[in-house]
């Protein structure tokens, strides 16, 4: 199977006050990534440089879904779900193309708040390692649900191994 876009939800700037039960996100066809900052029109966005995305694999929500969880697009905190690619066992530092111009860079994994834990009715550490993983936007680019999704080879400097 390719890997793919398989959501995209972001909590657009008309939101103004945040709900305490869920996560104040919609669902969109496509968005545009900008470098340096994220979803364009997110809440989110361009307020920490290595957390422009919350990324999760829709295998992974297949599995928390099986244990209870609340797994609906945006209901686990995610802003993108990719289909046919592990997202937890991605590292810090590896580069993911999302459809074809756009390009992020993993940074951490997530590791839940309090408001996961409000909404799911449990603690964040009993899905220590399976919340997926925090990314930044390299490359700019509009992205959509069902784009081809593609590890990138980190480049290196000329004359350096």
């Amino acid at each position: 199977m390719t890997a793919k876009i398989a959501s995209i939800v972001f909590t657009p700037m008309s939101v103004t006050v945040k709900s305490d039960d869920k996560y104040d996100r919609e669902p969109a066809e496509n968005a545009q990534l900008r470098a340096s900052h994220g979803i364009a029109g997110d809440r989110k966005a361009g307020h920490h440089p290595k957390r422009h995305l919350n990324i999760m694999s829709a295998e992974r929500l297949d599995e928390l879904s099986g244990e209870g969880f609340q797994t609906a697009p945006g209901r686990m905190g995610e802003q993108l779900i990719l289909a046919g690619i592990d997202v937890d066992a991605l590292q810090p530092g590896d580069r993911l193309r999302l459809g074809t111009d756009a390009i992020i860079v993993i940074n951490e994994p997530r590791t839940g708040c309090e408001k996961f834990e409000a909404i799911q009715g449990q603690h964040p550490s009993v899905v220590q390692g399976r919340l997926g993983m925090m990314a930044s936007v390299i490359a700019s680019g509009t992205i959509a649900v069902g784009d081809p999704v593609s590890v990138e080879p980190v480049p290196t400097l000329q004359g350096f191994q």
